[in-house]
């Protein structure tokens, strides 16, 4: 089953995100506006919806995938870290000239 981790430069933008903007939570985007970006979002801002998979937690935040997604990256293993550049539009990250980014592999069978 798919596992979330994350680098030690992601550890540490989601420690100044949490220090401006208190407890938050990650949803892997579906690629519709932000391409394939693991959105950062307030926990108390963002719905998760009923069939979002809970995949495991990165620096305390749970990570959350839709079950579409999560049904075709099942069998993979993310690592979130972060390079230069704009955040997702609501993402915390936008505005930080860093944004998070989803690294894959595919689990050992």
């Amino acid at each position: 089953m798919s596992t979330v981790t994350a680098t030690p430069a992601a550890l540490q933008l989601i420690e100044e995100i949490v220090a401006d903007h208190g407890p938050v939570l990650f949803h892997q985007s579906g690629g519709c506006c932000d391409g394939s970006s693991p959105m950062c979002y307030p926990q108390d801002d963002f719905k998760v919806a009923s069939r979002d998979v809970k995949i495991g937690e990165i620096g305390g935040a749970p990570f959350y995938i839709s079950a579409s997604q999560y049904e075709t990256w099942k069998h993979t293993d993310l690592t979130i870290d972060v390079v230069p550049g704009r955040g997702g539009m609501f993402s915390l990250d936008n505005g930080r000239e860093k944004r998070f980014l989803t690294r894959s592999d595919l689990c050992a069978t």
